[in-house]
């Protein structure tokens, strides 16, 4: 949009239309699935705290709105079943996809992923996978992911950068990035090439 976010507050940020999810998990341990959801909304919500405290209407309804927000996206991403129970209860691979939600609650344009895989097993990475392209294909989100994992990006991007010590050594379509001798010899091995 031709906003410079680098002098915003976080807030700011987010009521431009980006949100993050971190490497390192930012939940609040003590508050439910739910609640850590509806945190990530408030930024966006359009009253002060004042309607909040004397549960104006204008509050009331903006509050049960996102409440209902919260909830589509739990059940998109399959954590419904998690919605009272409390962040430090849960399983890791679950508690990164709550990140996630509560990311996603804000109806971003654009979602900055932040090594989304990290300490995740291959079969919640691959899951991770199918979530990715749901979110970009069906919610119509851009992302932008910083990921290690090559197979993921590989996966899920529809276009590539790979930088090696901060330095650009490929950029392009995934099958492009691939083949390219730098990012074979740097991340995918010899045999990267070919898979």
């Amino acid at each position: 949009k031709g906003r410079d976010l680098m002098s915003m507050q976080p807030h700011q940020v987010i009521s431009q239309g980006v949100a993050r999810t971190f490497q390192n998990l930012e939940l609040f341990s003590t508050m439910t699935v739910m609640d850590n959801l509806l945190v990530g909304q408030h930024s966006r919500l359009p009253y002060n705290i004042l309607q909040a405290v004397f549960r104006l209407p204008k509050a009331s309804d903006q509050e049960k709105t996102g409440i209902i927000r919260a909830l589509e996206v739990l059940e998109f991403l399959g954590l419904s079943v998690y919605r009272d129970t409390p962040a430090a209860a849960l399983p890791y691979g679950i508690k990164k996809r709550v990140e996630l939600a509560r990311a996603l609650v804000s109806r971003p344009d654009l979602l900055l992923l932040d090594e989304p895989a990290a300490g995740l097993t291959n079969e919640e990475v691959s899951g991770l996978a199918g979530v990715i392209r749901d979110v970009r294909d069906g919610q119509g989100v851009t992302v932008l992911l910083v990921e290690h994992q090559m197979n993921l990006v590989m996966e899920v991007s529809d276009r590539v950068c790979v930088l090696d010590f901060g330095r650009k050594i490929a950029e392009g379509p995934p099958a492009q990035v691939r083949k390219d001798p730098a990012v074979v010899q740097t991340y995918l091995g010899s045999s990267g090439a070919s898979t």
